[in-house]
Formats: C-alpha cells, structure tokens, sequence
C-alpha cells in the first residue's frame, strides 16, 4: 500500500494522519522509511563499504521525520503502544548508527508523539476527554528553528467532504501560533 505513495513516504516533510492507528502497524513502516531517508541525508561521503553521517544533520530530519506522522487511536492502551513502537522504532534506528545519542533528541521524540499520536475518536472528531482534537503543525524554518502552530482536528478535514469547486482552495484556520524555537526545546512550549 505504501509504495503506491512511494515518494511521499521517502520525503522527511510529507505529512502522514492515520485515524485508526490501532498499535501503529501504518505508521511504523511509514517511519521506517522516514529514517532511512534522514540517514541518506545526513551521509557526509560517497561510500556504500563504510558511509559516514553527519549526527546534528541525522538528529534534525529524525525530528522532522517524527513530527509529520500523526495518529488517532479509539483505545487508550493502543495509542500508548503506538508511541512506544514509534520510538522504540527511532532508538533502535538511531542508536544503531550513532555511539553517543542525545538525551534531548530522544526527549524531543518523545513530546512529539505524544503530541502527534493523540487519544480519541476520529468520526466525532474529539479526545478521551471529549474536547475537540488538536493538532500541531511543526515548521522547520531555518537551520535549528521550528515553528509550531495548533488546528481543531474538525477544521482540518470539513472541507474535505467534496463541498469544494475545482477553483477553490481549503486554507485551515489555526487557533495557536507559538513563537520559534530551537528544535531541541520543543518540550519547553
């Protein structure tokens, strides 16, 4: 299924909603992909015998990587396992082309996921507690800085229902925008 979106799947950026995530099956293997594409990037010589990669590069498209993938998950244990798998998935990837990992590139996944990977219902459009379901848009807009900005869940997909014309467009409205900030200290927003 996902090589019929090959491409997508093999661009850092290229945004990812799974609205039944379930323990992350879809995703695992769309993040498997992600990581192999943020290893080539950061590979700083032509050798397929013994490549060697540039670490902040890794760590950076990494992050990027995990913050495109979303998910929806109706069972709390689920989605819990859902984040694990994800992560556990990036350590495994990371730790076995880097000696000395950063504590604050694994801290920065895991408030990612736990921001992308949310609990609720995808066909109410609400979480656990029955409030709207909010995502975070995260921007890398320079080097180092990402820029997050918050969506109700419903104003994302509205529009999707075929109410729109061949010559309209769907711009979501945001309801938060956060100020710049070092991709490292995301947790800190």
């Amino acid at each position: 299924m996902l090589d019929l979106v090959k491409i997508q799947t093999e661009q850092i950026t290229s945004t990812f909603l799974e609205p039944a995530c379930g323990t992350g099956n879809f995703l695992a293997e769309i993040l498997r992909r992600k990581l192999a594409t943020a290893l080539r990037l950061s590979q700083i010589n032509k050798s397929k015998k013994s490549p060697k990669y540039a670490q902040f590069h890794y760590e950076k498209h990494a992050i990027c990587a995990i913050s495109s993938i979303y998910g929806i998950e109706l069972l709390a244990d689920n989605c819990d396992e859902c984040r694990r798998r994800l992560l556990d998935l990036f350590l495994d990837h990371y730790q076995s082309h880097f000696k000395q990992t950063d504590p604050a590139v694994i801290d920065t996944a895991k408030f990612l996921l736990s921001k992308n990977i949310v609990g609720g219902n995808a066909l109410t459009l609400t979480d656990f507690n029955h409030r709207p379901i909010i995502f975070s848009e995260w921007k890398l807009i320079s080097e180092t800085l990402i820029q997050r900005r918050d969506y109700v869940y419903e104003n994302l997909v509205e529009k999707t229902n075929n109410q729109l014309t061949d010559n309209q467009g769907f711009i979501p409205k945001h309801i938060q925008d956060y100020p710049p900030i070092h991709y490292l200290k995301l947790s800190e927003q």
